[in-house]
């Protein structure tokens, strides 16, 4: 019997690099270009360090690096804490239409990892790259984004899918052997989304980390004969059963090599959930148009997707972790300070008593008129003390596909994120991802 993961199993062993068109290629690369700026940023932070000692007691001396760390691992742990690291601050890749899947920290740090640990050339690791977001995002649609509403933080779940698709692929994993790589995922998904509802944040930055190692695990133990479910998708208790309400299991193979959902890679803007980037994006608008700032604002009510209010309306952060999933504290924040810095998301800004007085008289509503298929689309209205109301629709922040970063912008990005680096090893970093394709071995790739 065909099931739907052998399915994708004999996509992802079989696509080859000359079949993925060229639109496609540069947006994976921009993708792991903006993952690795990510990760350095990451690295800096207190609990990414915490994981990161975890590591080096724990794990053993391989040919993985370690971003920002000056330390190579074997892959799985590499892969860990370069998915941690990537996922620390809320500044890593998503997708729009939105199913839940981070595809940078989701599929660069386990690809880097084993692509580093296997001789593998730039070539293979776009492929391999491209490879798994394209299953990563279906199984995302199929699950309807529903596995959120259970509770449970979709990377962390669709992360070791992904993960361990483009790790089998550099393993070059025949397809069964993919097959089984997907069924032993199936057992390894894992994450709560009680870090929004009552603190304990740090836990949110391990999912993609966890996530990142069992899909090498994963990968690996298919490659030496594990075997899993084949029907670990579907079937009566697999993922979409389990995990998910009201599945829609076509969606898995749909358009499967015609459409590239690679292309729905969105870029964050911010370091906050993407949920806000919108309604942040028009308050900067708002701001520079009429030359206001928080100070002149009484309150805003902001008009956006199910999941804005359902998940998003915090009003009383406890951590700079909630504070972050907060999409109230995330644009009140944007009414004093610059959120295109992350250092604006900060101990200081959480206790800034006008920051969150204004969190506090954010309501947040259903956007009853919004476009279809784009849940990030907002309309904000700030209500001044002036007696002034201005009011902002937009659809669309920078990075999204409809409004794709420049090279220029991308660069403007990594070397924000990339402020401990010396400039010209991170121009020379950011040059040989844009050239990827040219490497011959990924190992060759220099980071500290």
């Amino acid at each position: 019997m065909t099931t739907a993961s052998h399915t994708l199993a004999h996509f992802a062993s079989n696509l080859a690099f000359e079949q993925i068109p060229r639109d496609v290629i540069d947006r994976a690369k921009a993708c792991m270009i903006d993952t690795v700026a990510a990760a350095y940023y990451g690295s800096t932070l207190p609990w990414s360090r915490i994981i990161l000692d975890y590591a080096r007691r724990n794990g053993a001396t391989g040919d993985a690096t370690v971003i920002g760390a000056g330390l190579r691992l074997r892959a799985p742990f590499a892969a860990m804490v370069n998915g941690a690291f990537a996922h620390a601050f809320e500044l890593d890749s998503m997708c729009q239409p939105s199913v839940g899947a981070h595809p940078g920290a989701s599929l660069t740090a386990p690809g880097l990892a084993v692509a580093q640990s296997n001789g593998r050339s730039g070539k293979e690791l776009i492929t391999s790259f491209v490879a798994a977001c394209e299953v990563m995002y279906r199984i995302g649609e199929a699950a309807h984004h529903s596995s959120e509403r259970l509770g449970f933080h979709a990377p962390g779940l669709l992360g070791v899918f992904g993960g361990a698709v483009v790790a089998g692929r550099l393993m070059e994993l025949d397809v069964e052997r993919m097959t089984n790589a997907l069924g032993i995922s199936g057992s390894l998904c894992s994450g709560l989304l009680e870090f929004s509802k009552s603190g304990g944040g740090m836990v949110k930055r391990l999912h993609q980390g966890r996530a990142s190692e069992g899909a090498v695990m994963a990968a690996e133990l298919a490659r030496d004969g594990f075997s899993g479910p084949p029907q670990v998708l579907e079937g009566k208790f697999g993922f979409l059963n389990t995990f998910c309400r009201d599945a829609d299991v076509s969606c898995l193979t749909a358009d499967l090599g015609r459409v590239w959902r690679t292309m729905t890679t969105t870029l964050k803007a911010y370091a906050c959930h993407s949920t806000a980037h919108v309604a942040v994006t028009a308050v900067m608008e708002l701001r520079a148009r009429h030359g206001i700032c928080g100070d002149d604002i009484e309150s805003i009510r902001v008009a956006g997707s199910e999941k804005l209010v359902s998940h998003h309306s915090i009003h009383d952060p406890q951590d700079i972790a909630m504070a972050q999933y907060s999409a109230p504290f995330s644009i009140a924040l944007a009414c004093y300070r610059d959120p295109r810095n992350p250092a604006a998301f900060c101990e200081d800004s959480l206790n800034d008593p006008a920051i969150r007085s204004l969190c506090r008289k954010t309501v947040l509503e259903l956007y009853q008129e919004a476009p279809k298929n784009n849940q990030l689309a907002s309309k904000v209205t700030l209500q001044l003390k002036d007696g002034r109301e201005l009011m902002q629709e937009l659809q669309y922040f920078p990075g999204m596909p409809q409004r794709p970063l420049t090279s220029g912008q991308l660069w403007e990005k990594f070397h924000r994120l990339t402020a401990a680096l010396p400039s010209d090893r991170k121009r020379s970093l950011f040059d040989s991802f844009l050239a990827l394709e040219t490497i011959s071995d990924v190992a060759q790739l220099e980071f500290i």
